[in-house]
């Protein structure tokens, strides 16, 4: 008995669909495989799931999906991109093509793939890294002496600290363990030898 038609109109189960849509989707990709093989055609598949949104596509290995955008364009007429689009596309496209050059760049400022370069070239990529080593020299000696103003500074402000704490501790000891600067100074103003010399009896009155 052969299969029976199936009539084509919405699935109405959940659970029913989501199996059919993965079959149904797998399919579509296989043959657009063989396709590519078979008669080295270039395809480009694009399927979204209704449920989540999910993207998905395939393209033939030997192009990619804009350029089959690009040739749908050009061959039917119909713009797929607007004018904001296209400069859109276009501003893309400068960028990629700056970052490209500035990595080229820096390969060269590496001193990497400069095989390729002629004389002027080299002479430009000499005179760039003489001006960024200048640079850096100058930069160096501000960090230089930026580091040694800070340094004085700082060492300025340790005397400083110093000095008071100093003043501080003999404050401290003058008000508690050391005598009063009025009987301090009598004292040292008595001549050294009556100080140390014992007391003498009146040679007078023995006579």
């Amino acid at each position: 008995m052969g299969r029976g038609k199936i009539e084509i109109k919405r699935i109405e189960n959940a659970t029913n669909r989501q199996v059919t849509f993965s079959k149904r989707r797998n399919g579509i990709i296989k043959k657009a495989k063989e396709i590519t093989v078979l008669c080295d055609a270039k395809v480009s598949v694009v399927i979204f799931a209704n449920n989540n949104g999910k993207m998905y596509d395939y393209h033939s290995p030997s192009t990619t999906v804009e350029h089959i955008l690009d040739k749908y364009q050009e061959i039917s007429g119909v713009k797929l991109w607007d004018a904001k689009h296209e400069n859109l596309k276009n501003e893309i496209d400068r960028v990629k093509k700056e970052n490209d050059d500035m990595r080229i760049e820096l390969r060269h400022l590496n001193g990497e793939d400069i095989a390729s370069l002629q004389y002027p070239d080299l002479i430009r990529l000499e005179e760039a890294l003489d001006i960024g080593i200048a640079r850096i020299n100058d930069r160096k000696m501000e960090v230089y002496t930026m580091h040694k103003n800070n340094t004085s500074m700082l060492e300025e402000e340790q005397k400083q600290l110093t000095y008071m704490l100093n003043k501080q501790e003999n404050e401290m000891i003058d008000g508690g363990v050391r005598h009063a600067p009025q009987e301090r100074d009598y004292h040292y103003q008595i001549p050294y030898g009556y100080r140390l010399q014992p007391m003498q009896p009146n040679l007078q009155e023995r006579m």
